[in-house]
């Protein structure tokens, strides 16, 4: 059985959120406890939390929704690429990594995933992201998918301009994921967002399957 690496962030109370967003919060609205039949939740979230897709609807006016999105974009083999000591990912950085031909999908683990690892509930400013000019890269390689370690693919303070040329090419992308640990190299992907309708985004449960030597 190969070993499967989960890397999708544990949607709960008090983790990480963009400004102004809504947060997450799951609550029972029923409880056997107290004399209930059954246990039963409700949530109250957006859908850009946690482990997430973009669908180009985010950024691109009549684009796709991410009920739209083609799975086989979201399965498949991916690289996951090591950008230890950066600040922003740019084309230099990208081409450095001398990907394997006709990469489709790229998982970039940077300095953000130690963010993860160490608990930290307090949305940060400072997390690594792909510049414009880097998107526009990953455009011209033909990289169908592409994920990232923090909440945005693009810097806190930078415009939607690399949101809005992966997005406007078809690119898909995954936000919030948790390398942590994940040994750069090949892996199949199994990125499944939740199937909702005419959505923008949504979240997605996320994991890495180790190929066989």
């Amino acid at each position: 059985m190969p070993n499967i690496i989960d890397i999708s962030v544990p949607l709960q109370s008090g983790i990480p959120v963009w400004p102004g967003s809504t947060g997450f919060r799951l609550f029972q609205t029923m409880r056997m406890d107290a004399g209930e039949v059954a246990n039963v939740s409700q949530l109250e979230t957006d859908v850009h939390i946690g482990t997430h897709v973009d669908a180009p609807w985010h950024f691109v006016s009549g684009g796709k929704t991410v009920e739209q999105l083609s799975l086989e974009v979201l399965i498949g083999t991916a690289v996951v690429a090591h950008l230890p000591q950066i600040n922003a990912v740019t084309p230099e950085d990208l081409e450095a990594l001398a990907l394997p031909p006709n990469t489709q999908r790229l998982l970039l683990r940077t300095r953000n995933s130690q963010l993860w690892a160490n608990k930290v509930s307090e949305f940060q400013t400072d997390f690594v992201a792909l510049t414009a000019d880097a998107a526009q890269w990953v455009v011209n390689q033909g990289i169908q998918l592409i994920g990232v370690d923090y909440l945005s693919v693009q810097r806190y303070y930078d415009s939607p301009l690399t949101h809005e040329i992966l997005l406007g090419a078809g690119v898909v992308i995954v936000e919030g994921l948790n390398l942590t640990d994940v040994t750069p190299g090949l892996y199949d992907l199994v990125c499944l967002p939740l199937k909702l309708v005419g959505s923008d985004g949504a979240p997605a449960r996320a994991v890495l399957i180790e190929k066989d030597d």
